[in-house]
C-alpha cells in the first residue's frame, strides 16, 4: 500500500522541553497538499506492561493488578504492571525487573503478545505487551516516591470493570483485550523460559 500522500515532511525541528524522562518538541512540517504546519510532541523512551497469570488457588486463574494514584488524572488507576525502558535496556529484561519490583513475583515463562502506542496524537510512546506466567511471590522493591497495591481478580473481573468504567487506563484496556482473546484461544502465544531475575535487578 503506498502511504505517499498522506505522509508529512519534517522541515526544521525546536525544542521546548526537557525534562526528566520526557522531551517535548515543536517542528515544522510540510503536509501532503504543500502547505506548513507545526507539529508539538513528546519524545518517550518506551515501556513495557506485563500481564501476569496467576493460578491461585490451583484450578483457577486470575491475573496481577496494581492500584496506583496517577497525578495527571487526579485517580487511582487500575493497571497492568508497567514501566519505562532504560537506555538500552532489552524489553524482556525490563518486563521481568517491572514486574519483580513493583509486584514481588518473578515468573518462569513469559511470550510477547505485541506492541501499542497510547498516544499517537502527541507522543512517540510505545508500550511491548508480555504475558507472564508461573509466579512465584518475593519481596518487592519499589523505586522511592512509588506507591502502589498489588491484588489479583479474575479476567470476568477486569473485563467488567472495563466495561462500567473502573478501568480507563488506555494499556490495561488494551491488556485486557488481549487477555480475553489469548484465553479464548484466538490469539495464541509463544512461550519461552526466563529465569527468575535476581535480587535486587
Amino acid at each position: 500500500m503506498d502511504d505517499s500522500h498522506l505522509v508529512e515532511e519534517k522541515t526544521c525541528s525546536q525544542e521546548l522541553f526537557k525534562g526528566h524522562f520526557l522531551h517535548a518538541f515543536r517542528d515544522t512540517v510540510r503536509l501532503p497538499d504543500g502547505s506548513m504546519t507545526s507539529r508539538e510532541y513528546v519524545v518517550h523512551p518506551g515501556a513495557v506492561m506485563v500481564i501476569p497469570l496467576l493460578e491461585y488457588p490451583p484450578g483457577s486463574l486470575r491475573v496481577v493488578l496494581e492500584r496506583q494514584y496517577r497525578y495527571p488524572v487526579q485517580r487511582v488507576m487500575i493497571e497492568f504492571p508497567a514501566g519505562k525502558l532504560d537506555p538500552g535496556e532489552d524489553a524482556l529484561a525490563c518486563a521481568r525487573r517491572e514486574l519483580s519490583e513493583e509486584t514481588g513475583y518473578s515468573a518462569r515463562q513469559w511470550a510477547r503478545a505485541g506492541e501499542l502506542h497510547p498516544v499517537i496524537s502527541y507522543s512517540t510512546e510505545f508500550i511491548d505487551i508480555w504475558f507472564a506466567r508461573d509466579l512465584t511471590l518475593g519481596q518487592r522493591q519499589l523505586d522511592a516516591g512509588e506507591f502502589l497495591d498489588v491484588f489479583a481478580a479474575t479476567p470476568a473481573e477486569l473485563l467488567q470493570w472495563c466495561r462500567d468504567g473502573a478501568v480507563t487506563d488506555a494499556k490495561t484496556l488494551t491488556g485486557a483485550l488481549w487477555l480475553q482473546n489469548v484465553l479464548s484461544g484466538a490469539w495464541p502465544l509463544r512461550w519461552r523460559d526466563g529465569p527468575a531475575p535476581h535480587a535486587g535487578s
